[in-house]
């Protein structure tokens, strides 16, 4: 047995979370939910700051996450046929210039741009993270490590909209600055990431209709659609509106905002690090269903909560909502994409996510526009109750 079958054995050995290659992945996943928990904080700051009416505030989400929506599968076919890595490292360079830049803008409009160009390098690093995962891993390995990939992420955005709400103390533009921590990873991915590139030597017609008919499957449309709702209801209710509701019922200050949005990722911590755990004794379908329990839950009982503390209750169900559900749809989908398409399956879902990051806060936006705040939740709390019908009649066999 030669050195490196050796390191091999060893490697499979490890927890998934002490391998290197797993930690750079989990590095590009943080980058990944960087640019937009981070700055929600600072944002009735900017509003005031810029002159901007609150009601547009979703397009600085919605600007960010549009080409997730427009790129994504293309991103999933050029990454199978060429490679993660050629799509990873520019994106990753991309997003650190962009996102910087927006903290010098002054104008909104020239702001909406940077966003623009930051989502344009944002677009694929969680589709492509969660495909190196498929890669690298298999069976319960590959289900634990989606778990631990939720967790770091979550930790990443427990974390964010508390230094994001520390800085924008300061001023509302130090949040966007945190952006450039994107570049050093990217030199990460370039000198030390090693995984299993495609060969590149397949016909483009023959694959691109082997994929459409891939993707085509009922139980993955299924998946698609719940990745796509969890965004409507994390992006529109959650991460748009809720500091929306801080600020205007409880006058809360922006650190405190950024200490209660961070309770959300802290339960989806706990959480998902038990997936491996959890995925032994149910299946991934039926946890996604659980979940969707438990958003409705949390999301029917923001609007009667009487103290800002009080909203740690429905904030910690919705982690745990989140915690058990996003991992499980990775999962489920890495275990119904064959192995040669599934950065394609993978960005094509990550197209829903985008579908969904766009919708969210336009979608929760006009209800806002029709019944005040209260309405966004009792909006939110009616499509997961029909999201989740239809999940279970997509996917039933």
């Amino acid at each position: 047995m030669n050195s490196s079958e050796q390191q091999a054995q060893f490697d499979n050995r490890k927890p998934v979370y002490q391998e290197f290659n797993f930690q750079i992945i989990c590095a590009v996943i943080l980058i990944a939910v960087i640019g937009v928990s981070s700055v929600t904080p600072a944002f009735p700051y900017l509003a005031k700051s810029l002159n901007i009416n609150p009601k547009n505030l979703g397009l600085l989400i919605t600007l960010f996450t549009l080409p997730a929506l427009i790129l994504g599968p293309v991103i999933g076919v050029v990454a199978d046929k060429w490679g993660r890595k050629k799509i990873i490292i520019p994106s990753l360079f991309l997003f650190g210039i962009a996102g910087t830049a927006c903290a010098f803008a002054r104008d909104f409009n020239l702001l909406l741009f940077f966003r623009l160009l930051q989502g344009i390098g944002a677009a694929s690093l969680l589709s492509l993270s969660i495909t190196l995962i498929g890669d690298l891993y298999t069976g319960d390995k590959r289900a634990a490590a989606m778990g631990y990939a939720s967790s770091f992420s979550s930790v990443g955005t427990a974390s964010y909209p508390l230094i994001g709400g520390a800085l924008a103390t300061l001023g509302w533009y130090y949040p966007f600055m945190l952006s450039a921590v994107a570049i050093p990873v990217g030199l990460l991915v370039l000198f030390a990431l090693k995984n299993p590139e495609p060969k590149g030597d397949r016909n483009l017609q023959e694959y691109l209709s082997n994929a459409g008919t891939i993707i085509k499957n009922r139980r993955l449309f299924g998946l698609f659609i719940v990745s796509a709702s969890n965004f409507v209801l994390l992006y529109g209710a959650y991460v748009t509106y809720l500091p929306q509701l801080m600020n205007d019922t409880f006058k809360a200050p922006p650190s405190t905002i950024g200490l209660i949005l961070s309770s959300v990722s802290v339960a989806i911590t706990v959480t998902s690090s038990q997936l491996g755990k959890l995925a032994r004794r149910y299946q991934p379908t039926t946890l996604i269903k659980a979940s969707y329990i438990l958003y409705a839950l949390s999301m029917l009982i923001v609007p009667f909560v009487s103290s800002i503390w009080l909203l740690l209750i429905p904030t910690t169900i919705l982690g745990i909502a989140l915690g058990i559900g996003f991992p499980s749809i990775q999962t489920l989908l890495a275990e119904l994409a064959p192995r040669e398409y599934l950065a394609t399956v993978v960005s094509v879902n990550g197209t829903f996510f985008g579908l969904g990051q766009t919708l969210g806060p336009l979608l929760m936006g006009i209800a806002f526009g029709f019944g005040g705040i209260n309405s966004v939740f009792f909006t939110a709390v009616g499509l997961t109750i029909l999201i989740f019908f239809v999940f279970r009649y997509l996917t039933c066999e």
